[in-house]
């Protein structure tokens, strides 16, 4: 999922996902196969395949990764608008919407529908177009392509998540110090090996914190 740039701007605590579901205490259970139903009692984190090491590492930004943000883009909303939804918000995040940032070549997309409980409006269109379900937890849903090379973020449309997450792009495409922090940090990160992917997103918390405590400061001058 994200090369992690999820926070919650005001309080600077991390609260996103990212490659995977962060934070240590999710629970890994069956996820039920009947998508299309109204859920708004999700409780749990329900992680699709339990969890998955890290196997990709860092390269170098590549300016390839805005047009397959714009092809993937194309494909949500028709698939989306097809269904007769809302036309929803689809946002390029995570580092490889960062120029200049070197990532994990995975490119991470958030989407705002209007009913993030109401999966049959949004989940069965993204699984009819090639995304396969991966996490489903309160609030979110993560849909992904079977190369695992794209990362669908599904929010309610108003989200702060989503919110955190731009503020957090937009800082670091202006900000070389704290775009070179992060960089470090990654790559500092990625020389220990991760047999999940959720403790190394765990490890970057307090970086990420810290560079969206900084974005707040500049947004509210």
């Amino acid at each position: 999922m994200v090369v992690s740039l999820a926070a919650t701007v005001g309080n600077s605590q991390a609260n996103g996902r990212s490659q995977d579901v962060k934070g240590s205490s999710c629970h890994h259970v069956p996820v039920p196969t009947d998508a299309s139903r109204h859920r708004p009692g999700v409780t749990a984190v329900e992680i699709v395949g339990g969890p998955e090491p890290l196997t990709v590492g860092l390269v170098a930004h590549d300016d390839g990764w805005a047009a397959v943000f714009r092809a993937h883009r194309r494909r949500i909303l028709e698939a989306l608008l097809a269904s007769g939804a809302p036309a929803p918000v689809v946002e390029h995040i995570g580092s490889t919407a960062v120029p200049g940032l070197a990532a994990k070549p995975i490119v991470d997309i958030a989407v705002g529908v209007a009913d993030v409980t109401d999966e049959g409006t949004y989940l069965d269109p993204l699984l009819a177009a090639g995304y396969e379900l991966r996490v489903r937890e309160p609030g979110h849903r993560l849909v992904r392509t079977p190369e695992r090379d794209v990362h669908v973020h599904v929010y309610g449309r108003g989200a702060p998540e989503i919110d955190a997450y731009l503020l957090l792009r937009d800082h670091l495409r202006v900000d070389a110090a704290d775009r070179a922090l992060y960089e470090a940090t990654k790559r500092r990160l990625m020389a220990r090996r991760w047999d999940d992917m959720n403790a190394y997103s765990d490890a970057k918390t307090a970086v990420i914190a810290a560079i969206a405590e900084r974005a707040r400061l500049r947004r509210d001058g």
